[in-house]
Order: C-alpha cells, then sequence, then structure tokens
C-alpha cells in the first residue's frame, strides 16, 4: 500500500528541492559571500588569512547541499535534469571551473610566503565566489523568463539558446541581486567570526551597501515581473497523470508569476520575508548587533529563494519559444516508486546532514584572531 499518491509526492518532492536550494544559499551562499568579499574586507596577509579560516573549516561540508540539489533534480525531475543541465552547459561550466578555483585557492594559498603568488590566489578566491552567486542569479532570471527549448514528439529536448542570450536585462538584475543578497550574508558572516578589528569594520561598510542594493534590486525585479511580459499558465490537458509535458497545455500570460499571490495571500509571506530580512541585516549591521545581522541576512535569503518557488509553482522549467513543452510540478516527474524511495532516504539521511552540520558548526564555534592565525601555522 502506497503511503502517498503520486500529486502528494510531487508536491513534497517540490517542497523538498526547496529546501535543498535554501540550505545550499544558507549555507555554502555566506562562503561564497566571504570569498567575493576577501580582496576588499583584508588588506594585510594577516587580514586575509583570518578572513580564509572564517569558513575554511566548513566549506567543504557546505557542498553536500549543492550535490543533494543536483541529486535531487535528477532523481525526483529527470526532464528539468536533462533540459536544464544541457541548455545551461556553458554556464554550468562556468560555475564549476569558478568553484574548483576555490579548494585549489584554500590549499595552495599559503604554501608560499612570497606576496604576489597568495595575491593571486586570493584574486582566484574572489572568482570562485563571485562567479557562482552572480551566474546562480542569472540562471534563475532565465527560468523566470522562460528558457528557449522545445520538446519533440519523442519527448527529446532541444536547446536553442546561447551562452550570451542569458545575460538579458532581467537576469542580470537577478544576478546581481543574488550577488548583493550574499555579499550580505558573507558580511554578517564576518562580523560574527572574526576578531573586532579592521575586517569587520569593513565587512559592515560593504554589507550596508549590499543590503541596501539587495532590497533595491528585489523591489525593481518585482516590479519588472509585475509589468513585464513574463509568465505562464497551465489552461488544459492533464497536468495531473503520467508524466509527459506534451500531454498538458501551457500558454503563455503577461503578470501570470502573480496569479498565486491572488488565489493564496498568505504566499506573499515569502516577498515580505525577503524585504524584512535585508532590512533586519542592514538594522544589525548599521547598529553592531551581529547575530542580528547574520539572522536578518538568512531570512533575506529564504525569502526571496522562496518568492521565486512561490511566484513559479507548479513551473519549473517554462519553455520561451513552446510552452506546450513547459516544464511543470505535474508533467515533468517520476515515478510513484522512485518518488517513494528517494523520499525514505531523505527522510532518514536529510536529518543526520542537519545534525552534522550544526555539530561542526558548534565545534568550530568562536572567533577568529589575529593571535590565533600568528601561532598556528597549520591554518591557512
Amino acid at each position: 500500500m502506497e503511503l502517498f499518491d503520486l500529486q502528494t509526492l510531487r508536491v513534497i518532492w517540490w517542497l523538498l528541492l526547496g529546501v535543498l536550494l535554501i540550505g545550499f544559499a544558507l549555507t555554502d551562499g555566506y562562503d561564497l559571500g566571504v570569498g567575493a568579499l576577501l580582496p576588499f574586507v583584508a588588506k594585510s596577509d594577516v587580514e586575509r588569512r583570518m578572513v580564509i579560516n572564517s569558513v575554511a573549516p566548513h566549506w567543504e561540508g557546505h557542498q553536500v547541499w549543492f550535490i543533494l540539489g543536483g541529486g535531487a533534480i535528477f532523481a525526483a525531475w529527470p526532464f528539468v535534469y536533462a533540459v536544464s543541465f544541457s541548455g545551461f552547459y556553458l554556464a554550468m561550466f562556468v560555475v564549476l571551473a569558478a568553484l574548483i578555483l576555490r579548494p585549489v585557492g584554500f590549499k595552495y594559498r599559503s604554501k608560499k610566503e612570497d606576496p604576489a603568488w597568495r595575491a593571486r590566489w586570493d584574486w582566484a578566491l574572489f572568482i570562485g565566489g563571485f562567479v557562482p552567486a552572480l551566474v546562480f542569479g542569472v540562471a534563475v532570471g532565465n527560468v523566470l523568463l522562460g528558457i528557449p527549448f522545445r520538446l519533440d514528439s519523442d519527448l527529446r529536448a532541444w536547446y536553442e539558446g546561447s551562452f550570451i542570450g542569458l545575460f538579458r536585462p532581467f537576469a542580470l538584475v537577478c544576478g546581481l541581486l543574488s550577488v548583493s543578497m550574499l555579499v550580505t550574508h558573507g558580511a554578517a558572516w564576518l562580523a560574527v567570526k572574526v576578531e573586532e578589528g579592521p575586517v569587520p569594520e569593513r565587512a559592515r561598510r560593504i554589507g550596508s551597501i549590499a543590503a541596501i542594493a539587495a532590497i533595491a534590486l528585489f523591489a525593481l525585479g518585482g516590479a519588472m515581473v509585475a509589468f513585464g511580459s513574463m509568465g505562464y499558465r497551465v489552461t488544459g490537458g492533464d497536468p495531473f497523470g503520467p508524466s509527459n509535458p506534451l500531454r498538458s497545455t501551457t500558454v503563455p500570460l503577461s503578470g501570470g508569476w502573480l496569479a498565486n499571490y491572488a488565489a493564496a495571500p498568505a504566499t506573499l509571506l515569502a516577498p515580505l520575508a525577503g524585504f524584512a530580512g535585508a532590512l533586519v541585516a542592514l538594522i544589525g549591521i548599521r547598529a553592531r548587533r551581529r547575530w542580528l545581522a547574520f539572522g536578518g541576512s538568512s531570512l533575506a535569503t529564504i525569502g526571496i529563494i522562496a518568492t521565486v518557488g512561490v511566484s513559479m509553482f507548479p513551473f519549473i522549467l517554462p519553455s520561451s519559444i513552446d510552452a506546450r513543452s513547459s516544464l511543470t510540478v505535474w508533467n515533468s516527474s517520476s515515478s510513484t516508486t522512485t518518488l517513494g524511495i528517494m523520499l525514505f532516504v531523505t527522510v532518514v539521511l536529510l536529518p543526520i546532514v542537519l545534525v552534522y552540520t550544526a555539530w561542526a558548526l558548534n565545534v568550530m564555534r568562536g572567533t577568529v584572531t589575529s593571535r590565533e592565525i600568528g601561532i598556528n601555522p597549520d591554518l591557512y
């Protein structure tokens, strides 16, 4: 006897995908933000080592969320995985190349005491933080706009876009929003983890600007969604039946991404959390309330990501050139058996990941100090 029917499992996995994306943004997000801040908040070698060691013990563990997110898409939404990973191939390559710079930078930066050698690796760590943050946001912007792909009668996907074509004005706004959101998160983390002095002071200054930019860009993006010609709607077919995108009918609908807010006003909590979190982060940074700032940046991250999911539901990957090919929660999932088995595995393993992450953060609690950097040669 099945515990959940296919429709319920699809919704559960849509929620789980959101949880995994938010988990990645909350944990590895501040790692990316710290990397993007590195050349600007640290001037001396000791200061740079303090910044690096604020995230060095945890960044590898935080990659688990990224892997889980990719695995969840592969297992639960195979159509989405096939189309997105092939269509965004060059963008994915850029992200992976930038992410590869992080472990290399961490491992090799302090192998030589040559200032030029270390400066080059510091900029590599900057690229490893800034580029993924930007490209992830640009990708989300393109998803909201619609991806130029179509499915033929054999359900083969044909992508008709280009790498340069990803950087459209709205997508760039989303990319800059992602950067400002994660830079705010990283600045709040530095205020928590680095001893008081020039580094957290510079982080607060840049974090304040980033928080203001996040509020402004979130509002601008919302206005572009509200008044631009973007959005889709399922109009017919069999959206609750077997997974086959061509069995349902989808049409472009200007303002379609706002329909869920009218149907369920409680969903407005998502964008409100995004704005409120960024504002709380700004207040916390200005008031030197470090945990208030970090809590605010975390709430902003949750709210902004949740806004995308709430706005698009039930769509996951709409098509801008053939709306009928659009992938939704209902028409692109795996089978009941696959979703059920994966749900069982997730229920068992996800709490382990959460407990381990909490334990690791607790063990490494406290601030990174210049004295600790000076007396411990094993630190980066």
